[in-house]
């Protein structure tokens, strides 16, 4: 299994909230015991994680890499051809085949949707002229 990877910016901001948040909880709940991390978390997260995803961007393991254009290698693939992705998701055994087959049957399904959808789209644009072809003698 694989690890989940953010853009980078909303890493940081993960990792600020995580930050502060554990900081505060420590510093609330249990103050006398807990003493020895307040300050460790503020600092290994504030001032240790956060300036690593800084340097190292696109090298450290949580975050996207991001291709020529800018976007991200992930986004792109799902965004360009769902097919493609549900495919792929099988071949590495991130989903069984149950569930390929499932989704597969409600990306068709959504597809033949569309397609209809477009086409009586299509037939509101030009009503006028398919009527005037009818009503035309012959």
């Amino acid at each position: 299994m694989s690890l989940p990877t953010f853009e980078k910016k909303r890493l940081i901001g993960l990792l600020a909230i995580l930050s502060f948040g554990f900081t505060s909880l420590f510093a609330v709940l249990l103050p006398e015991v807990l003493s020895a991390l307040i300050p460790a978390t503020f600092i290994l997260g504030f001032f240790v994680l956060i300036p690593l995803v800084l340097v190292l961007g696109e090298d450290f393991p949580l975050v996207e890499s991001e291709g020529a254009d800018g976007e991200s290698g992930s986004t792109t693939a799902t965004t360009d051809d769902p097919l493609a992705t549900l495919r792929e998701r099988y071949a590495t055994g991130e989903i069984g085949e149950a569930e390929f087959e499932r989704r597969l049957d409600r990306l068709l399904e959504t597809e033949e949707l569309e397609g209809r959808i477009d086409a009586d789209a299509a037939e509101r644009r030009e009503p006028s002229t398919r009527r005037e072809r009818e009503t035309e003698p012959e």
